[in-house]
């Protein structure tokens, strides 16, 4: 800071947005914190953001307005919905589609990493978390295990080398974690050149009277941007130019708490191209109406996800004609763009998109006392924009629905919290598919007494049917543990090529299949 001229300049700022409070404490501060707190404060764009605050409060105020969303929800039509289950004869298309599109350099995947794992009761990245495998692999490694499969498979289907670029959205806290531990583990196989790391924005905290916190005396209270800040940092950190100084067509976005996400998905990718679509969704089918889960839906002709915090419980409890919720299409933060669509979005849609409110807790420091202060209840308001709020600006946007038990197991919880969305259950979902992988490849498990073990049923549209022929009479019960058997991305991608390590096999659990070979951990219970 040069000075008590910048020093003058920053309070008549701050005094023309009403923030004085911000340097409150400023003769209480080290030179050091005084510069930081100054760079801080320098760095914000504060008309935009008390603008920002003024919207974000009234569209938090119009409730007759989400009433009148909810009175014009229509339902995502049939011509632009794809299934896993309805379309089984376009799959192979689909697939071939994506495997090409791949096997040209013009398919990237983007994660959205920037939450940490406070709820699971760490303070590390969440991509890092480990939900106990048998392998101990981590959210990243699993993902990145899945691109390099991916590759493979799109080389030896086409006979081009081929190369699935990864970018990598973390935040300020999450940052430099998440690249350490890339160099750590020597980027999971994948070519540093193709991890490409940048950080979301972030915006003060204020209370409801827009005034900012401050989290201590010299600093301000910070939090991201949202998912949604996803675009603005595309475009400051000049990633788009990247994209198409690669050559990319389009990206896969998704969230780094999903341990089935599948990766780039050819078959979601080659419906998304067949399909013409520059924006796409994937969807899994919500399993009843009171699910807090956001649906993908028109309203009044434009496509959006309406949180369901928004939907009466009389619309969210109608029902089609052939019983499945009228509104089912579950948002899974799970979407695709073309590259185009997506600069489009950051050079001219992003500044149309109007921040979210959400109330929070925010611990502070209090001008009056000086004294920090953890609120019992809501004192204050955090901003962020949602990745799904560009859905209104597609040409064309489709839908793809997928089953929740093959694609969707998000990581929210700690096991000790409400049972729900935890470690545990993500490790079952996991152990659950590759069992079923293994049981649809002609393998079979045994206990200890060679007795062969029923099939884990696999639900579809509401109902339960066995994978195997020779036990749909004897179904195990889905509230048992599921059998353990773990397989590795670099075997299988998606179930495929395990016929020649399971065929007419039996197994005892744990049941390991890895690059190695196929590992039986635990023999005769011994």
């Amino acid at each position: 800071m040069d000075g008590d001229n910048d020093l003058c300049v920053l309070r008549h700022c701050l005094a023309e947005a009403g923030q004085s409070h911000l340097l409150h404490f400023w003769e209480e501060l080290t030179v050091e914190q005084q510069q930081e707190l100054c760079t801080e404060l320098q760095s914000m764009n504060l008309e935009e953001l008390g603008q920002a605050f003024q919207r974000a409060m009234r569209n938090g105020d119009h409730l007759a307005e989400k009433e009148n969303v909810d009175a014009r929800m229509e339902p995502v039509p049939w011509d632009v919905l794809g299934s896993t289950t309805r379309d089984r004869d376009q799959l192979p298309l689909w697939e071939a589609e994506g495997l090409d599109q791949i096997s040209r350099n013009k398919v990237g995947v983007l994660l959205l990493a920037g939450g940490q794992g406070t709820r699971l009761g760490v303070s590390y990245p969440k991509g890092m978390y480990n939900v106990g495998l048998p392998s101990r692999k981590t959210l990243f490694q699993i993902q990145a295990e899945r691109i390099l499969k991916l590759q493979q498979l799109a080389e030896e289907r086409h006979g081009l080398k081929c190369v699935i670029p990864w970018y990598i959205m973390t935040s300020g806290r999450t940052m430099d974690l998440t690249k350490e531990f890339f160099l750590k583990h020597k980027y999971f196989g994948l070519k540093k050149e193709n991890v490409v790391f940048f950080q979301q924005g972030m915006l003060p905290a204020m209370d409801f009277d827009g005034k900012i916190l401050l989290e201590d005396k010299g600093k301000v209270s910070m939090a991201p941007d949202g998912n949604g800040g996803l675009y603005r940092a595309l475009g400051t950190q000049r990633i788009v130019e990247d994209m198409e100084r690669r050559g990319i067509g389009c990206i896969h976005i998704y969230c780094v708490d999903n341990i089935l996400v599948k990766v780039a998905d050819p078959r979601f990718i080659g419906f998304c191209v067949l399909k013409g679509a520059d924006c796409g969704a994937k969807v899994v089918e919500k399993t009843n109406p009171t699910e807090p889960v956001g649906v993908v839906c028109r309203v009044g002709g434009v496509y959006q996800v309406v949180e369901y915090s928004e939907i009466s419980l009389a619309t969210a409890q109608k029902r089609s004609q052939d019983g499945r919720l009228l509104f089912n299409a579950g948002n899974i933060a799970n979407h695709y763009f073309t590259i185009k669509f997506l600069k489009d979005v950051v050079n001219i849609y992003e500044p149309q998109l109007q921040h979210h409110v959400a109330q929070k807790k925010i611990p502070y420091m209090d001008v009056a006392t000086g004294k920090p202060l953890n609120p019992e209840k809501p004192n204050g308001i955090k901003m962020e924009k949602f990745v799904f709020d560009i859905f209104q600006f597609a040409k064309k946007f489709v839908v793809y629905e997928v089953l929740r038990e093959d694609e969707f197991s998000p990581l929210k919880n700690a096991d000790s919290q409400n049972g729900k969305d935890n470690p545990t259950t993500a490790r079952h979902a996991l152990m659950s598919l590759h069992h079923r992988w293994v049981l649809n490849s002609g393998g079979h498990f045994v206990d200890e007494n060679g007795t062969r073990l029923p099939a884990i049923p696999c639900c579809t549209n509401g109902r339960s049917d066995a994978i195997q022929a020779d036990v749909n009479h004897n179904l195990k019960d889905a509230n048992d543990l599921p059998i353990q058997c773990e397989i590795s991305p670099l075997v299988s991608y998606g179930g495929e090529g395990l016929e020649e390590f399971v065929k007419d096999k039996e197994f005892h659990a744990p049941l390991v299949i890895n690059t190695n070979g196929v590992h039986e951990l635990v023999k005769n219970g011994v």
